[in-house]
C-alpha cells in the first residue's frame, strides 16, 4: 500500500465519552484511507462505532469513536 498520509487528534485533555469513561493523553493517528472510510461508513450507519471498526483492521471501536468525535467537535458547535 505505501506510504500514508498520517493524521493525529490529540486528546491530552481529559474528555468524557457517552459512557462515561475518561480519555487522557494520548494521541491517535489515522491514515488517510481509515479518516476516508470512517467518514464514509459514518454517513451509511452513523454512530455504530463497532461496525466501523469492523471494517478498519487494527482499531477499535472506542478508537474510532475517540478520533471522530475529536476532529468533529468544533463544527458541532
Amino acid at each position: 500500500m505505501g506510504d500514508f498520509k498520517k493524521t493525529s487528534v490529540d486528546t491530552t485533555s481529559t474528555t468524557d465519552d457517552s459512557k462515561g469513561v475518561k480519555h487522557q493523553g494520548y494521541k491517535l493517528e489515522f491514515s488517510e484511507d481509515e479518516e476516508t472510510l470512517t467518514a464514509r461508513m459514518f454517513s451509511l450507519v452513523g454512530e455504530r462505532w463497532s461496525l466501523i471498526a469492523g471494517r478498519i483492521p487494527g482499531r477499535t471501536a472506542e478508537e474510532i469513536e475517540i478520533y471522530w468525535t475529536s476532529r468533529n467537535a468544533s463544527s458541532n458547535r
